[in-house]
């Protein structure tokens, strides 16, 4: 039994169970369950002393009841990576408790011959996938022996390969005991990042960067696949899970194309690390949204 350790425990995240689920609770508590029940969620993936607060609006909107497997895709930020990759794991650990691995969505997955696997070292070393599994893992714990996850490994895609990955897992979209985790952070700001594009007439940088967030969240809003890659192109807004937004929103166009019940997608927090004043600060941006079927 290969089980994927909980490598950023003890620094991104407190390794102490129960002072994390205390945590989670917290947390989830002081969000509203406002655009649920979610079938896909976007949600941030820093150490949770940044993010753990924003990233619970989303996973509030979850019903842990409905849900029997989740797809968790990741940007990758270590290895070059041109398609998608799965884990050789069979679990993954969590301080909480282990969370297993769906072997039969991944023999359909890979059966499409479209996924490569990861290794062991690459696995472990990728935090954008394990930053999700406590909170899963608190959000599900009533149903823990009922659902299965499908950790997907997302590298630098073609808005080509996103349509293609956006068909192959709009069915697993469409199915209600499905659920989509979407992880990314967004802007990424400061001479560290090597991004300081600045609006000066929208104020203060940290208030540009905020402007320049919420143009792509509300083209994310709109569901629209190619406005979003258009909107990238543009300003070059360092979103780092921008392929699996782009894979989700393609999954959305595809089940829109098949005349699917109508969708909404809406962000319901935003976040940002620090607030930048001057061009030697940095910071990174946070927004947690849910996507629902009406």
């Amino acid at each position: 039994m290969t089980c994927r350790n909980a490598s950023h425990a003890g620094s991104w995240y407190t390794e102490n169970g129960s002072e994390l689920s205390r945590q989670l609770d917290l947390w989830l508590s002081k969000a509203d369950l406002t655009h649920g029940p979610a079938r896909a969620i976007i949600a941030p993936h820093a150490g949770y002393s940044y993010c753990g607060a924003c990233a619970a609006f989303a996973y509030r909107q979850i019903s842990p009841v409905v849900v029997k497997r989740i797809f968790i895709l990741g940007p990758s930020h270590h290895v070059r990576l041109g398609g998608c990759a799965l884990s050789y794991m069979n679990k993954y650990q969590t301080p909480l408790y282990d969370l297993t691995i769906d072997k039969q969505i991944y023999a359909e997955l890979e059966a499409t011959r479209q996924f490569e696997w990861m290794d062991a070292q690459t696995d472990e070393d990728e935090h954008s996938i394990e930053m999700h599994l406590p909170y899963i893992a608190k959000v599900m714990e009533e149903y823990k022996d009922g659902f299965t996850i499908i950790p997907i490994l997302v590298g630098s895609l073609t808005p080509k390969k996103e349509a293609m990955y956006g068909s192959i897992l709009a069915p697993y979209l469409a199915d209600p005991q499905n659920l989509i985790v979407i992880s990314s952070d967004f802007c990424h700001w400061g001479p560290r990042f090597r991004y300081t594009w600045r609006d000066s007439s929208r104020g203060q940088i940290h208030q540009s960067i905020e402007w320049l967030d919420r143009q792509g969240m509300d083209i994310i809003e709109k569901m629209d696949p190619h406005a979003f890659t258009d909107y990238l192109v543009k300003y070059g807004n360092t979103i780092c899970g921008r392929h699996p937004i782009g894979i989700l929103l393609q999954a959305i166009a595809k089940l829109q194309s098949q005349s699917s019940p109508s969708m909404s997608l809406k962000f319901l927090k935003y976040a940002q690390s620090s607030q930048c004043m001057n061009m030697q600060d940095s910071s990174v941006s946070y927004a947690s949204a849910s996507l629902v079927f009406e």
